[in-house]
């Protein structure tokens, strides 16, 4: 009872503290009028600062309330709890299992939601340090992005000119060079340079091959190379036409029309091509050396119009042999071409017009300026003249003859000289599928300096039944020192003869000199590899697949120069 007496006591004395504070705050009513207008400036603060701190309240975590209430009695204090609190911590709660965690779980829940909230709806910093922020931030990022986006206006024309160069020689200038011309100004102004656009490859265009094109898309196609030609082809030296079957006479038209220094005109695989195009050329493209017609169908008669009036323009040509271009080897030979350089017929793989009839020293007289002859998946059928005449000038600068095929050829030793007797410059001899050819009618031949020998033999379905050759060595020996690629796939070599041939390989003054060496299928063995390989220090590919005289684990294709040291110091 003490206690609460003294309780009591000190609850008076507080009343009797706040009586005095009210009296004053009477005594000061006569003074209302004077600061009545500061009164109202100070309401109207209390008023906003009341605001700003509802505000505030709205925004800050209310603590918890507490679980009970205190009520003065009489003579004592009453404790009484609140059931309806959300006390954590009273005492008159019931204790429930798990209850604990869950509400730390859901007081976690809360802070991190007025953590993101806080984050979300702070109030700004003040205004100093928000500049200080903007000045960093400026500081850091605006420079990368004047980087980023202004490197190339700050090139010089010059070196865009010339980085534009390497992507034009790799991939070509279409569609590269329009693309880039939609960057900026600068890179428009270097794309258009006219050294850019001097070999162009257009194929595909709007519409996949073989489809019928609407009329509004070839309209759009003639305006856009229209465009091209006129703006951009003015030094233009090569062009090729590729995979066409509409317009092909409006491009050549136009092309001839404008480029005036156009050298080389391709177009493979191309339809529709007729003697306009052809007498086009003729009027307007007077520098023209070169044609390629491989796999395209044209009107012959056109074409021998044009070799007939300016076939002494043309230095190389290109067709595919066919019942109806047989007529322009006859023309060739009768002289339409006197200053030609390069011929190459071919045919497809599946092609069933692989005979050719050839005269060869017709051909040598007609054109004896002729330094690479090509007759691909051809089997030539030699003619001799109506005079019986032999030509005796054959073909002096001739430097590559290819005469490979994938079946079988009629080729002999006697043929190969009469095309090759007096052609002392040649340089790469192919003779792929040629089995009737032997190693003393190779080494008969005039030429010292052959570079490179492609002899395998390929889709050959004799080839198991023919017996061992011989004389390999008589070849390797007379080319040992200038042979750089050799190719003698599947030639039924013996062991023997091998062994010699390398050898003689291995006895070149210069080290680095072969560089290509394909002996798959052959009789080769360890002892010959390691005679013709260990000294060699360019080669760079080495072919021992199907070599039935090597163990399993040799007998693969080894590219690159370390490749092949791996597979020397596994020999020794």
């Amino acid at each position: 009872m003490d206690s609460s007496e003294r309780e009591a006591s000190t609850y008076g004395e507080r009343k009797t503290d706040t009586a005095p504070s009210n009296s004053s705050s009477s005594g000061q009513r006569e003074d209302e009028p004077k600061s009545k207008k500061s009164s109202l400036k100070r309401r109207s603060g209390k008023t906003t600062n009341a605001k700003a701190k509802k505000k505030k309240r709205s925004m800050v975590s209310r603590s918890a309330q507490l679980g009970y209430t205190v009520h003065p009695g009489e003579d004592m204090l009453l404790v009484i709890s609140s059931t309806t609190s959300n006390y954590n911590g009273s005492a008159w709660t019931l204790k429930k299992k798990g209850s604990k965690k869950k509400k730390l779980n859901k007081g976690k829940q809360k802070a991190n939601q007025m953590k993101k909230k806080k984050t979300v709806c702070a109030k700004p910093k003040p205004a100093n340090n928000a500049v200080v922020k903007t000045e960093e931030e400026t500081t850091l990022l605006v420079p990368e992005k004047t980087k980023d986006n202004r490197w190339g206006e700050s090139l010089p024309e010059e070196v865009l000119i010339k980085v534009f160069q390497l992507v034009v020689f790799q991939d070509g200038a279409v569609p590269f060079l329009c693309r880039v011309g939609r960057v900026c100004r600068l890179w428009n102004a270097a794309a258009s340079s006219p050294v850019l656009w001097r070999k162009v490859t257009v194929s595909h265009c709007w519409s996949a091959p073989g489809k019928k094109q609407l009329p509004k898309i070839e309209n759009k196609i003639k305006n856009t190379f229209n465009w091209l030609v006129q703006n951009r082809f003015s030094q233009l030296r090569d062009f090729s036409l590729c995979h066409w079957t509409n317009n092909v006479n409006y491009a050549v038209e136009v092309v001839s029309q404008f480029c005036s220094h156009l050298r080389s005109l391709s177009l493979p695989y191309c339809t529709g091509l007729t003697a306009r195009a052809f007498h086009s050329l003729g009027l307007h493209s007077l520098s023209l050396q070169s044609i390629n017609l491989q796999y395209s169908e044209f009107q012959v008669e056109g074409v021998l119009e044009y070799l007939e009036n300016h076939g002494s323009r043309i230095k190389q040509i290109w067709f595919t042999q066919g019942i109806k271009n047989a007529r322009l080897l006859s023309a060739i030979t009768r002289g339409c071409c006197p200053d030609l350089e390069l011929l190459e017929v071919n045919t497809k793989l599946d092609s069933k017009d692989c005979e050719l009839s050839l005269c060869i020293q017709a051909l040598q007289t007609a054109c004896p300026k002729l330094k690479t002859f090509r007759m691909l998946n051809v089997r030539p059928l030699h003619k001799t003249m109506r005079n019986g005449a032999d030509s005796t000038s054959g073909f002096p600068l001739l430097e590559e003859l290819c005469i490979a095929t994938t079946s079988y050829s009629y080729m002999t030793d006697k043929d190969l000289w009469d095309i090759l007797f007096n052609s002392t410059k040649l340089r790469v001899l192919d003779l792929r599928g040629c089995s009737r050819i032997t190693p003393s009618g190779l080494a008969s031949l005039p030429c010292l300096e052959l570079e490179c020998l492609f002899w395998g033999q390929y889709f050959s379905s004799h080839i198991g039944l023919s017996s061992p050759k011989k004389g390999l060595h008589m070849v390797t020996q007379k080319w040992s020192q200038t042979l750089q690629q050799l190719d003698i796939a599947n030639q039924l070599f013996t062991e023997e003869d091998l062994m010699i041939a390398m050898s003689y390989l291995a006895q070149a003054k210069e080290a680095d000199t072969l560089r290509s060496l394909n002996l798959s299928g052959t009789r080769i063995t360890l002892p010959a590899l390691r005679s013709a390989i260990g000294q060699t220090t360019a080669l760079n590919y080495l072919n021992l697949s199907s070599c039935r005289y090597l163990p399993r684990g040799v007998k693969r294709i080894y590219r690159g120069q370390e490749d092949i040291r791996q597979f020397l110091d596994k020999l020794e």
